[in-house]
């Protein structure tokens, strides 16, 4: 049985604005890394590659979850918040990784650990 609840649209609104950031910084991400291969394939190593498809990923599911949100499903925005916490908690850590992906990428993912934390606090606010 699940629960379900009629979540204001508004209320969500925010929650979409990262998401939809977090999609285009993991497409351009991708864009980048692509072109990086070709001009210069030192700048663009496997690790980058693997992290970059993953959070490409990720990108693509959170805003399907929130779809679900907005239809009215608390699991789906618990999901929401626990996948957002799963990425700040991944990029947080690799970035402080020595040597797992060039500067650049580093910079992406502090980022992107950014917007995830701005999701986690509006899901929070949103169960409150």
């Amino acid at each position: 049985m699940s629960l379900t609840v009629r979540f204001p649209a508004n209320n969500l609104a925010g929650i979409a604005t990262l998401l939809r950031l977090y999609l285009v910084l993991a497409v351009l991400t991708l864009v980048a890394l692509l072109v990086l291969s070709l001009v210069d394939p030192a700048a663009a190593p496997q690790t980058a590659w693997v992290h970059a498809v993953i959070v490409a990923g990720f990108a693509a599911l959170l805003p399907m979850r929130l779809r679900s949100a907005s239809r009215g499903s608390v699991a789906a925005l618990r999901a929401v918040g626990l996948i957002a916490a799963t990425v700040f908690l991944v990029n947080v850590v690799e970035a402080l990784w020595p040597g797992f992906v060039p500067m650049w990428m580093r910079s992406e993912m502090w980022v992107i650990a950014a917007l995830m934390l701005g999701v986690i606090a509006l899901v929070i606010r949103e169960r409150l």
